[in-house]
């Protein structure tokens, strides 16, 4: 146990504190009879030194390394989407403090709200703002959303942003981390919580059916997330996206020619089919009309000139997470192609459709 422990960078007590509670159990004997830890119980072990290092508590961690619906591989590429969202944000702040640090060499104070920031900050809170400007109620998408609802006549909307996709004929109650996001939920919209989506405040079985629309990839883990939903409802719908086919970058060109740093953004995510089966849904795609009223980052697949605007691009996570630089460069390489019209050429097939299939689900269970 203490080589064990040296080797992990715990201590022997951390290591009898897990044998005591069942968590993490040396199981095998060496040849004088002592126990030991065999391979798997050290695979068992790093999983569960992974999870509490990027905060879970015990009873949090018992339960995903006792999942009966995953496996080590499953759980191995839950953890290295964990880590990589941590890096991103520990990244982030980097960034913010090289900032403040320029700004100091210049002689320029900044003000205790930009102190803090890089430690608060999420990021709806940078791009939250931009919100009410582009991100609507898309109709069309909204009926197939309600349908997937069925007879559900109390509704939890979860990561509910600014209320988009409420349906307005039902009881419904919205979860919100983001206090950007609660302070600009019109007046008159459903009652909102502030919690996150992997620990709901609520009873099993509160409402008859939870939603979550365009969330998803923001949350810190969207299997837990989904779970929770599940817990709390009889009925789940959820819109996200579908990154599973090695081709789907081809589909939008966007991403294809312009934005390939979105490959990276996924990478190490839940694939969507994980997601369907840790909740036991079935998948239906969601074509996006060609004028679609919510801009998110599919939405101009024909209408290429919105990405050159500023306040689109803000209202859609995707820029603020690629960076600037990513940002400045497919910018102006798509200026460039609309201008002399190579973007029209190699995109000729898009004209005359009403409504694309870019890999769009919604998980209904």
């Amino acid at each position: 146990m203490g080589r064990v422990a040296e080797l992990a960078g715990v201590s022997v007590r951390t290591l009898h504190h897990y044998d005591e509670i069942g968590l993490a159990q040396p199981s095998a004997r060496t040849s004088a009879g002592y126990r030991a830890y065999s391979a798997g119980d050290v695979e068992r072990l790093r999983e569960v030194l992974a999870f509490r290092r990027l905060g879970f508590g015990l009873r949090e961690i018992a339960d995903l390394v006792d999942d009966p619906h995953t496996d080590a591989v499953a759980r191995l590429h839950r953890l290295r989407g964990l880590l990589l969202d941590q890096r991103d944000r520990a990244a982030a702040m980097v960034t913010a403090i090289d900032k403040e640090l320029e700004a100091r060499a210049m002689g320029v104070r900044t003000t205790s709200e930009e102190r803090l920031h890089p430690l608060g900050a999420r990021l709806y809170e940078n791009i939250g703002s931009a919100y009410p400007a582009t991100r609507r109620t898309e109709p069309r998408i909204a009926a197939q959303v309600w349908q997937a609802l069925g007879d559900a006549r109390t509704v939890l909307n979860v990561g509910a942003g600014t209320g988009s996709y409420e349906p307005p004929d039902r009881d419904v109650i919205a979860v919100e981390p983001s206090a950007v996001m609660r302070a600009q939920r019109p007046e008159g919209s459903a009652p909102c919580v502030a919690a996150a989506a992997e620990r709901l405040p609520f009873p099993d079985r509160s409402f008859d059916a939870a939603m979550a629309f365009s969330t998803v990839h923001h949350w810190r883990d969207p299997v837990a997330g989904l779970r929770e939903m599940r817990r709390v409802a009889r009925r789940v719908v959820v819109f996200t996206h579908d990154a599973t086919d090695a081709g789907w970058r081809d589909r939008f060109w966007l991403s294809r020619d312009y934005l390939p740093e979105v490959g990276h953004l996924v990478a190490g995510r839940p694939s969507v089919d994980q997601l369907a089966r840790a909740f036991g849904a079935r998948l239906e795609p969601v074509l996006i009309p060609w004028d679609c009223a919510d801009g998110f980052f599919e939405a101009y697949w024909r209408r290429p000139e919105a990405y050159l605007e500023e306040p689109v691009r803000r209202a859609i996570s995707v820029w603020t997470r690629v960076g600037p630089e990513a940002e400045r460069r497919a910018v102006a390489a798509l200026r460039e192609d609309l201008s002399s019209g190579r973007w029209a050429e190699r995109n000729r097939h898009l004209v005359d459709l009403d409504a694309a299939e870019l890999g769009l689900r919604l998980l209904v269970a």
